[in-house]
């Protein structure tokens, strides 16, 4: 059947010479992989590869077969033109290593359109922005509301926050119980907005000791999720 989805682009891969293999966050369907017969080839037709950048925003005519794995797209076009987000090096770098993230947190095939507007309007609003060395972070942190672990906000006042337990709690309790700058940073964004996040002033040693222990947080709950490879690299140009 036919069915037609906005959908984000998280990754990409080349398969025989012509060819791509497509995953996609989709707004009917979830994650969806599809194949793009001879799209590096072809200049013609309704779905061009450079389409396919990370994190694109497109809207989809997919013929779609529930016991396919790899489905066709008949028709694609942007659903919003970015300004910088792929042109920009620092955006770039943010828009490479979240599609990793993304790619590693979303396996489910189901429809979460609340998930899916989340993570559509915050690119939109990064790609407008031109202080935003903080965004990864609360994204992140703010993508776990929807994913199902975000933080338990009763007894904020307390002096650790546990990992592995997802709350706040008066003592240490085990090796997951986190305390000092990385728990003041983490107080400090949970409840903040993406406008307001120019007033959070972090050195760059601590952003990224915040980005370790944000990814540690998601292995702790996500039973598959991995580092992302991109992560060094990453840190190196946010250095």
């Amino acid at each position: 059947m036919l069915i037609t989805t906005n959908a984000i682009v998280l990754s990409k891969l080349k398969y025989k010479d012509y060819d791509l293999i497509v995953k996609c966050y989709t707004e009917q369907l979830g994650v969806v992989s599809f194949l793009l017969k001879g799209v590096l080839k072809s200049k013609k037709g309704n779905t061009k590869a450079a389409y396919f950048q990370l994190l694109s925003q497109l809207q989809l005519v997919i013929q779609y077969k529930n016991n396919r794995s790899l489905q066709i797209i008949k028709e694609t076009k942007l659903n919003h033109v970015y300004i910088s987000l792929h042109s920009n090096v620092l955006k770039s770098s943010i828009v490479m290593f979240l599609a990793e993230v993304l790619f590693g947190a979303l396996q489910e095939e189901e429809q979460n359109k609340t998930l899916f507007s989340y993570i559509e309007n915050t690119l939109l609003w990064l790609d407008a922005q031109t202080n935003f060395a903080n965004f990864h972070l609360l994204f992140l942190l703010n993508l776990t509301k929807y994913l199902g672990f975000y933080p338990d906000t009763t007894n904020t006042e307390a002096y650790f926050f546990n990992l592995s337990e997802g709350q706040f709690e008066i003592k240490k309790t085990n090796n997951h119980s986190i305390s000092g700058e990385n728990l003041t940073l983490l107080k400090q964004l949970l409840g903040i907005t993406f406008d307001d996040l120019s007033s959070v002033q972090i050195s760059s040693k601590q952003r990224q000791s915040f980005l370790n222990m944000i990814l540690l947080y998601f292995e702790l709950h996500l039973g598959n999720f991995k580092q992302p490879k991109s992560l060094t690299i990453f840190n190196q140009v946010f250095s």
